[in-house]
């Protein structure tokens, strides 16, 4: 079975192209690919597939097999791997995926091939029940919760998949995200446990952050995770300009919540790393 490893800021998926290849258990699949010991080596696996609905279509599946609704980081490489294999080859792509369909402006090179790519991820949502977080606030600005003898405010935003914001007063880098991140994500607040972001303000357009993705643990970057830190930071108006830089481990996202349409957009960049073969 062919496969393509690609990245985007350091969150890495392996990639099948499914209008060619077949894929009976994905969930399976992903545990044994996904191994950085036995296997390729990545934050998960995302499917390409024909869509009735969009351009294509795509599924995520974590390190654990669960499947994700949506990767911001996974939907821009599914936009570069359809654009630059002519698959898809226009400047704005559909890909449908559980959290609804995901519209993509790509931005060219002198070689035709796509460099930056921004990603129309809709309104958050911010209703306790759709995100889902068990809180009587909406928006959830105040939802304290303790671990370690340490305590948290966090703010709840679902961008496709259910997050968890909480600004921190040391440097994002210092901090043990893997002690606080794997007990804040099963926490029993988050019925289908929560993406945990711990964020460093360094000026009102300049943020820094860290993640726990749930069924994942710490990456280098999360696309959804950046939108929600920005409307996370907006909503507590740590930020009073809608026009955010968010530096993550592996990378910078430019991340803007619009006032003309209520809709956050995500630019950044798409790579491939290289292709190969599965032996089945």
């Amino acid at each position: 079975m062919r496969f393509t490893k690609m990245q985007g800021c350091g969150n890495d998926y392996v990639y099948i192209n499914c209008f060619e290849e077949k894929v009976s258990d994905p969930s399976a699949l992903s545990v044994k690919i996904s191994d950085r010991h036995f296997g390729i080596g990545s934050d998960g696996l995302v499917l390409i597939c024909p869509s009735e609905t969009a351009d294509c279509r795509m599924r995520m599946f974590n390190p654990d097999g669960s499947e994700s609704e949506m990767c911001g980081n996974a939907v821009r490489c599914v936009a570069k791997y359809v654009y630059d294999r002519d698959i898809v080859h226009k400047k704005n792509i559909s890909v449908e995926t559980l959290a609804g369909i995901k519209y993509i402006d790509v931005q060219t090179d002198e070689n035709d091939k796509a460099v930056m790519l921004t990603v129309d991820m809709g309104a958050p949502v911010l209703a306790p029940a759709e995100i889902p977080v068990v809180s009587e606030s909406e928006p959830v600005t105040d939802l304290v919760l303790s671990a370690f003898g340490k305590s948290f405010v966090f703010t709840c935003v679902s961008m496709g998949n259910p997050h968890a914001v909480t600004f921190i007063d040391i440097p994002v880098k210092d901090f043990d995200v893997e002690k606080f991140g794997k007990v804040f994500e099963t926490d029993e607040h988050f019925p289908k446990k929560a993406n945990i972001e711990f964020v460093e303000v360094v000026d009102g357009t300049h943020l820094k952050m860290r993640v726990w993705e749930r069924g994942t643990g710490e990456t280098l970057a999360c696309g959804t995770g950046t939108c929600a830190t920005v409307a996370a930071a907006c909503l507590n108006k740590i930020c009073p300009h809608k026009k955010i830089e968010v530096e993550l481990s592996g990378g910078k996202l430019m991340i803007e919540w619009k006032e003309t349409d209520g809709h956050i957009y995500m630019t950044g960049p798409a790579q491939f790393s290289f292709d190969g073969e599965w032996m089945r």
